[in-house]
């Protein structure tokens, strides 16, 4: 690379840092760590949490109202109300005091299937929870499910990422995950509708949809999945087909996607503060370019205006 031509990636680089620092540069670590424990200051110790255990009539528990799960069906609760019946409820339920009753915090599979199964009471932890926690425990649940698919899974990330207007890093903080997960489930939401039902219906992994993400079109996605799927191709073989596919292409495109590190750097940077995916495409002077930053629905859009200081006007 010429000097030039490297006087030019220092310059861009520079010029993008100094337009985006409030966003990219503003002190996270321990302030917002600071900030995170104050939000879950209220949270009981373990100790204090397994000293309010107790059996609980079935009657006596409201569900939650900020539940995030779709309606359960009986013939979904079946197995584990017949494991019920045999050994029991392993794991009590979450509760807290409502009305001189109780109100479910977490654990509505738990608890309707104890309904099938025929017990009266069930085992319950009662905690005392604001509104927010109420919703924020039952998102968390919902994310933590062993049986949900890939697509089921982002959505409930970016329910949680908007709810409480929370960046990928602040998120990944509370759930215990790497920021990385989040940010490949969310880029499972820009496939097509019928790639998204492939995964749904686990047709296709996690790992051949991201295999899939590489490609530059909606078309090339669609077309390579309706091929995975048919050929029972493994995620290694998607992962050759889609190199193949992008060697194929003609070269400008190739160099079109082709980043320097200080671009994908920033990309990272801005990805993580705003939460969502953003790409930076540069001209092949290296003067000009875009800051495209995705949204996925209109609460992400105006979570995202609000991390970069823009007021949304409503329509009236």
């Amino acid at each position: 690379m010429s000097p030039k031509a490297k006087e030019k990636q220092k310059r861009l680089g520079r010029g993008l840092e100094s337009l985006l620092s409030p966003i990219i540069n503003k002190p996270t670590a321990e302030k917002d760590v600071n900030n995170l424990t104050n939000v879950s200051s209220t949270y009981p110790p373990d100790e204090v949490l397994a000293q309010s255990l107790r059996q609980l009539p079935l009657e006596d528990i409201m569900p939650n109202p900020y539940q995030p799960r779709g309606p359960l069906e009986d013939s979904d609760l079946a197995g584990l109300a017949e494991s019920i019946k045999t050994s029991g409820l392993i794991q009590p339920v979450i509760v807290r005091p409502k009305e001189g009753k109780y109100e479910l915090i977490a654990g509505e599979r738990r608890l309707r299937a104890a309904g099938l199964a025929g017990l009266e009471t069930i085992p319950a932890m009662v905690r005392q929870a604001s509104e927010e926690e109420m919703l924020e425990l039952a998102l968390i649940e919902n994310i933590h499910r062993s049986d949900l698919n890939p697509i089921e899974r982002a959505e409930g990330y970016l329910a949680y990422l908007n709810r409480f207007s929370f960046t990928q890093t602040e998120a990944a903080e509370r759930l215990g995950e790497d920021r990385s997960v989040i940010a490949n489930y969310l880029r499972l939401l820009e496939l097509p509708e019928d790639v998204k039902e492939m995964l749904i219906e686990r047709r296709l992994s996690m790992g051949h949809a991201r295999a899939l993400l590489a490609l530059t079109t909606d078309e090339m996605r669609l077309n390579t999945a309706r091929q995975a799927v048919a050929r029972r191709m493994s995620v290694r073989e998607v992962e050759r087909a889609v190199r193949r596919k992008l060697a194929r292409m003609p070269e400008a495109s190739q160099q079109q996607y082709a980043k320097a590190a200080y671009i994908i750097d920033l990309e990272q940077k801005l990805s993580s503060e705003l939460g969502t995916k953003v790409t930076i495409t540069t001209r092949k002077s290296g003067k000009r370019g875009k800051i495209i930053i995705d949204f996925y629905s209109l609460d992400d859009f105006e979570r995202i205006t609000e991390k970069i200081g823009l007021a949304v006007v409503e329509e009236t």
